[in-house]
Order: structure tokens, then C-alpha cells, then sequence
């Protein structure tokens, strides 16, 4: 059974446990039955996590400053959350969605997840934090507008679509997560899928992604939800113009193909100009031994033959390839001029002109800790712990869960790898620089949940303090994940002004789940409801605190 959105305009003044919201904002209500169902995204049947019947999941289709609620059923047979991926959490990890901050939805429970998209818009997705379920569905988008009262840098396009593409493999996610409990990797992806399908060349059963009428712009909101690989995605005959990232507003370049690494969304204006007919949309992976592609097609209303057999090429691949991909990020930039969520344009911030107060430099390895696989961070490969992080520390007993900064700012000399939950104080409203340095031979993403940061720059090489002349302290695009490139580094800038339990992760889940993850603690010592939100009465409890006293609430 699929539950309708309902829309209520609340008309006095509501309060979701400790989040209070004015009346006004409109809320958006959503009954979501997470369940096990047959699936083929590549043609092969496998069990697959669903969402009311659906793979993939609901749209969450909504406006800056709207009210979230979210009653997930869980009727696998394994504990699930679902994290809001870019989705802020404005004083408000408790309803982030991982294990660091809340309890897991047990089987046979229901949670309501209860959040406001406060400042923001643009293109997102949810997904399970737990296990491997990401390897199995349980995924969908966030499309979050402008209100009507801010102006958005492009005519309203006759319709927009969202489109989920990444890797996929045929074992289920059970069989995953226990090849990575022995120790082993999971190893290459099987195919890509296209919003749950995917299709080759000459395919006459293929059935249209979406259709296109003549003369119309369409806007493309595109998510890489994928494991492991980045890829490229390109259109038969059609160019895309990038007019938003992650919820920044782009300056309006015109693209052939277009690179997204794993956790990263865009939207692209794409326009019918092109003879009525069947194109293909291309995906294809990028910087991988094997290389994996798929097809889906676009129709045009009232077209008149097949798709092209000539698809267009895809960009170079190794040293060529990579350099081929940075110059393409340098080419994404900040639209000053441009407002996001709120009337003011977006280059009013001057982030370039802000001093840094803390430089983090983190970078990835991959070793092996009593024979098994690990990943880590600067000598730490973390581990989720029973009693949820954020609860931890709220009750006071963090000192009896995990310790705080085992894991320095600088990388420490040597292969030694501490297998123990990886938590990191943040100085509250701190402007901090955080270097990526990838020594591997894979491409990194990384993702951190409830900020955005100023992608400021991605070079080869190592990085030193006399990089920082390279960065970009104009126009960087203010986005949530970035890639690192193999024996490269990137650099993020951002205000810690966001007090709560936030994830900062590496996006490939394999690496995540054995270890490459931190938790950043972002404290407010006032303890004020001007600062964070109270633990909601309606928060689960597990875990050492599940029966303690429950501390007194924010004032």
C-alpha cells in the first residue's frame, strides 16, 4: 500500500517534542512501511528493501523551511535507520539517522522522524545507515524548492525528474555485510542501475525513463546512490546546463557529460531540441579496472524511431582521465549573484575572508587489524557502539562509550590502526579548514552530515600550508560531499555553527562500514534551546542510558 503526502498548515504553534516551529511552515506527513520484495535492477531477481512497495523509495517533495514528519514501520527482520543525506538537521541530530546519534528502528517497531528543512534547498537523498541495507534499496530522494517568494536563476522548467544511478550488486546485503564481518572486501560491482533498471543497447522491451516533449527544458535532479563507484552520465545529442549542487545555486556552465562520485547529487537543465525521437541516457563508471555502463531512454511525446546505436564517448580514463575530472570541478562555481533558501544572494558570505581557527587533516588507510579487513583515519578505524554516541554524552556518561580525540588532527607516523569508536570535539561556531589526503590508488568521497562546506580545492600531490595560495576564496560551491582523487588531496572549508553528533564518512559504504568514519561533536556549553534542540520525548533509548534518569532539558 502506498500512503499519500498530506500537507497541513499549521495553524497554531506547534512543537514536535523539543523542535518547536512558528506557525506557518507548512508540514509534510509521510507513513513509510519499510519491507523485504523482489527486485532486478540488473535483470537478475534479488530480495531488496522497499519502501511502501516502492524501489526506489518515496520522493520526498517539499520547500525550504517545511516540517518533516516521517513514521518509518519496520517490518524487516534486522534493526534499519534512515539518514537525510545533506538534509542539515539545523540543532537537531537527534533525527540525523545514524548510529552515532540515535537508536535503531527494531523489528516489528515504528519511529517518527520529525525534522525541519530549515534554510535550505536543493538535491538530496535518504538511505539506511545500517549494516549494508544501502546495498539492498531502502533509498530515494529529497527535492526540497524554493519558496515562491525567492527567485530561482532559471525559468521554471516544464517538469524536473529524479533519477538515482550508481553500482550495483547482485548478492543481497546480508551476503555483503558478511563477507566484510570475515574480514574480506566485497570486491567490484556487478553492473549500474538507473532508477532501478538498467537496459543495454537495442533493448526494444526498455521502458522510457521519462519523456520529453519539443522545445521544453526539463530539470534533471541526479543522485549518485551507488557503493563504491564513481560514474559519468551523459545524453544522446544533448547538452546539460549544471544550475544547482547540493543545494548551492551554480553558475550556469553547459556540459557534454558530467562526472558524480558516490554520495553526490546535481540538478541539470536539459532541453528537447533535438529531432522527436528515442535517445539514450548514458552511465558509465569512471576510474575503474573493469568499466560498467548502462543505458535508459528518454522519449520524445509523438517521436518517431529508435535510439542511436552510437552512443556518445565517454571522457578519458587514468592520468588523463583524473585530470580531465578536476578541471571539470574547477569549473563548477558559486553563483554570487544568485539567492538560495533565503533573499539574500549567496556570495554575501564572505568566506574567504574568514581566519581559520583549527586545520584537520585526515587521511584514509587501508589495513588489516587481527587478519581482517580494516579501513581507518589517521590511525583510527571506527566502530558503532551499543549506546548511541549523541545519547552518551547528553546523559553524561560519555566516558563509559568511547573517548573523545583518539584520533589527531595530523595524521601519526607508522601503520598502526585503533579499532574503537572515532569521536572528534568541535569547537562550537569555530571556522575550520579539513584537508582529504587519498595516498591510495581509489578515488574517495567523503560526505559530512549537518554543515556545508566551501570545496575550495582538489590538486594532485600532497598537501602543505603553502597550498592554501591555490584555493578558491571567491566561488567555491558550498556542497556537502567531495571527491579525492587517487595520491591527491581536496579542501574544505566550513563554520561549526551547527551544535550536535554529526557523521563525517566516507561515502563508499564498504569503507564506512569497517571503519573509515568520525563522529565531530559540536558542543554548546550554554546548553540553550537558542543553540540545540532537548532529546525529543519521543526519542528511543537503548543502550547504557535506556534506564537512567533523564537529564534536565535546555532552557
Amino acid at each position: 500500500m502506498v500512503f499519500n503526502t498530506k500537507m497541513i498548515f499549521a495553524v497554531l504553534f506547534l512543537c514536535f517534542s523539543a523542535t518547536c516551529v512558528i506557525a506557518g511552515d507548512p508540514t509534510l506527513e509521510h507513513e513509510w512501511k519499510i519491507t523485504y520484495g523482489t527486485i532486478a535492477p540488473l535483470g537478475v531477481p534479488q530480495q531488496g528493501i522497499l519502501i511502501n512497495g516502492q524501489f526506489p523509495g518515496p520522493v520526498i517533495n517539499c520547500t525550504s523551511n517545511n516540517n518533516i514528519v516521517v513514521n518509518v514501520f519496520n517490518q524487516l527482520d534486522e534493526p534499519i535507520l534512515l539518514t537525510w543525506a545533506g538534509v542539515q538537521q539545523r540543532k537537531n541530530s537527534w533525527q540525523d539517522g545514524t548510529p552515532g546519534a540515535m537508536c535503531p528502528i527494531l523489528p516489528g517497531k515504528n519511529y517518527t522522524y520529525r525534522f525541519q528543512v530549515k534554510d535550505q534547498i536543493g538535491t538530496y537523498f535518504y538511505f539506511p545507515t545500517t549494516a549494508l541495507h544501502r546495498a539492498s534499496g531502502g533509498i530515494g530522494m529529497i527535492k526540497i524548492h524554493n519558496r515562491n517568494l525567492i527567485p530561482i536563476p532559471f525559468d521554471k522548467p516544464a517538469d524536473e525528474y529524479a533519477v538515482l544511478l550508481g553500482d550495483w550488486y547482485n548478492k543481497g546485503h546480508k551476503s555483503l555485510k558478511n563477507i566484510l564481518d570475515s574480514g574480506r572486501s566485497i570486491g567490484r560491482p556487478d553492473g549500474i542501475q538507473i532508477n532501478g533498471q538498467s537496459n543495454k543497447v537495442g533493448d526494444a522491451n526498455a521502458k522510457p525513463l521519462f519523456t520529453f516533449e519539443a522545445g521544453k527544458t526539463y530539470r534533471l535532479r541526479v543522485c549518485n546512490v551507488g557503493l563504491r563507484l564513481s560514474v559519468n552520465f551523459r545524453i544522446q545529442g544533448h547538452t546539460m546546463k549544471v544550475v544547482e549542487m547540493e543545494g548551492s545555486h551554480t553558475v550556469q556552465n553547459v556540459y557534454d557529460s558530467l562526472d558524480l562520485h558516490v554520495g553526490q547529487c546535481m540538478s541539470v537543465l536539459v532541453t528537447a531540441d533535438q529531432t522527436p525521437k528515442d535517445y539514450y541516457f548514458v552511465a558509465s563508471s569512471r576510474f575503474a579496472q573493469h568499466p560498467l555502463s548502462t543505458v535508459a531512454v528518454i522519449r520524445y511525446a509523438n517521436g518517431n524511431g529508435p535510439a542511436s546505436p552510437e552512443l556518445p564517448p565517454p571522457p578519458p580514463e587514468n592520468t588523463k582521465g583524473i585530470a580531465w575530472s578536476i578541471s571539470q570541478f574547477r569549473s563548477f562555481r558559486w553563483n554570487l549573484t544568485s539567492n538560495a533558501a533565503r533573499p539574500n544572494p549567496q556570495g554575501s558570505y564572505k568566506y574567504g575572508k574568514i581566519n581559520i581557527t583549527r586545520t584537520i587533516k585526515l587521511v584514509n588507510t587501508r589495513s588489516s587489524s587481527n587478519g581482517k579487513l580494516r579501513f581507518g583515519i589517521n590511525g583510527v578505524s571506527h566502530v558503532d557502539t551499543e549506546t548511541p554516541l549523541k545519547l552518551a554524552e547528553y546523559y553524561g556518561v560519555a566516558d563509559k562509550v568511547f573517548t573523545y580525540n583518539l584520533m589527531k588532527d595530523e595524521p601519526q607516523e607508522g601503520n598502526k590502526v585503533e579499532v574503537a569508536p572515532n569521536v572528534v570535539n568541535g569547537t562550537y561556531r569555530n571556522f575550520v579548514e579539513i584537508i582529504f589526503e587519498n595516498l591510495e590508488k581509489t578515488i574517495q568521497t567523503w560526505h559530512l552530515d549537518g554543515f556545508s562546506f566551501f570545496a575550495v580545492a582538489i590538486e594532485p600531490g600532497r598537501w602543505s600550508p603553502e597550498k592554501r595560495k591555490n584555493y578558491n576564496l571567491l566561488d567555491a560551491v558550498s556542497r556537502c560531499t567531495i571527491q579525492v582523487y587517487p595520491n591527491s588531496w581536496a579542501a574544505v572549508m566550513t563554520t561549526l555553527d551547527n551544535a550536535g553528533m554529526w557523521n563525517l564518512r566516507s561515502e563508499m559504504r564498504e569503507r564506512a562500514y569497517l571503519g573509515q568514519q568520525l563522529y565531530l561533536s559540536v558542543v554548546s556549553e550554554a546548553r540553550s534551546l537558542r543553540d540545540e534542540y532537548s532529546l525529543p520525548e519521543t526519542q528511543q533509548l537503548c543502550g547504557i542510558v535506556e534506564a537512567l534518569p533523564k537529564p534536565a532539558p535546555y532552557t
